[in-house]
């Protein structure tokens, strides 16, 4: 096992662009650690550096209690799994698996053991003997995962390994990943993985903590339900969860003897325990959030405000819709299950329909910057 610390790491490049910018983060021993966020965010580029495939341009980054910057990747008690796999395709599978290791000078009896564990543990014991062109694409990510798993590394390292696959492969892949991961814990090997994705569904079903970036800064490191029901920021709430939380601009404003927030037209009563963390805010803008799943359509339920909204369009999705509709000249989302629907999915565009606010469990966030929670 190994622990993984980054201390004030930076990486400015030639040109004088900073990509990372100070990041600190431990990574304990043994866990499942998720990079996540969007599109340039630097989380590539992190990962890149704890493997030691890009130059670190300030701050320590700890591999073990060891100091690793200027230490080449072999050196570093890492494995890393690539997106596109990068198998040798005049190698079948076997050798693809033992290159490593016979490169490295290991004992004949010791690779074929490593090999034929591995090939066990993610049950490709029958494509031992195939090229990389005769195997699917989540066979191949299966070699790739190998491949690393032989070398018997403290820190695995994933650079967004799924996202060549299909909906249905990268669903799979998600579970068999996770599940090796325990497996070779409970087997006394356990290893700390950092594995990084642009997608939040994978994010939030196998990190164990997930660390969430945007533009080289950390937003927020947390577990998963942590991170959905308490986000630092507007940029955190909006970016985990599907479909995303409303976020909308609105104004705190006095309302009797108490407090309300305008959106759309509409005065949304503050829940009274809520009440002093907005007073400082009153007449001020700030931005509203509420996940789709607490907006519902209908439903009648204690403690939510009800109003009447137009709607815009409906989703299936099987077990539930989202409808989409308008509070005022503000969109917003709901998520409904399929057995509160009530004739919602019966009506037209432009028609009228009453939905429920379940406003304990809003959001308020600062209107300027990323949007601190006020309510954290």
């Amino acid at each position: 096992m190994a622990q993984v610390n980054l201390k004030k790491i930076q990486k400015t490049y030639a040109n004088g662009f900073t990509a990372v910018h100070g990041v600190d983060l431990d990574i304990r021993d043994g866990e499942f650690m998720v990079f996540v966020g969007p599109s340039g965010c630097a989380k590539s580029t992190l990962l890149r550096m704890i493997a030691g495939l890009e130059t670190i341009s300030g701050g320590e980054l700890h591999i073990g209690g060891q100091v690793v910057n200027n230490l080449a990747p072999k050196q570093r008690g890492i494995a890393m799994v690539f997106q596109n796999y990068a198998l040798y395709p005049h190698m079948k599978v076997y050798d693809n698996l033992a290159f490593g290791l016979k490169l490295a000078g290991t004992p004949k009896a010791e690779v074929d053991s490593r090999v034929r564990d591995a090939a066990k543990l993610l049950e490709m014991d029958h494509l031992l003997e195939r090229y990389p062109k005769q195997l699917s694409g989540g066979q191949a990510q299966r070699v790739a995962v190998g491949r690393a798993i032989v070398k018997k590394p403290e820190v695995f390292l994933f650079d967004e390994p799924l996202s060549n696959l299909d909906a249905k492969l990268r669903a799979s892949m998600r579970v068999r990943l996770t599940e090796l991961h325990r497996t070779l814990r409970e087997a006394g090997r356990p290893s700390t993985v950092v594995y990084v994705t642009h997608d939040q569904v994978e994010a939030m079903t196998m990190g164990e903590r997930i660390c969430v970036l945007k533009e080289g800064t950390i937003q927020q490191v947390d577990v998963p339900t942590a991170l959905y029901n308490h986000p630092a920021n507007a940029f955190v709430a909006g970016f985990i969860g599907s479909p995303e939380m409303n976020i909308r601009e609105a104004t705190v404003q006095a309302l009797g003897s108490g407090l309300a927030i305008a959106v759309g037209g509409v005065a949304l009563p503050v829940p009274t325990h809520r009440e002093a963390r907005l007073k400082p805010f009153a007449g001020q803008k700030i931005r509203f959030g509420i996940r789709p799943e607490h907006i519902t359509a209908g439903v009648e339920k204690d403690g939510q405000f009800s109003v009447e909204g137009t709607l815009r369009f409906t989703e299936h999705m099987g077990s539930e819709l989202f409808v989409h509709f308008d509070l005022g000249d503000v969109p917003f989302t709901a998520r409904v299950p399929a057995d509160q629907m009530f004739g919602v999915d019966a009506k037209q565009r432009g028609e009228r329909h009453r939905f429920g606010f379940q406003l304990a469990h809003a959001h308020v966030f600062e209107h300027g910057g990323d949007g601190r929670n006020l309510f954290l």
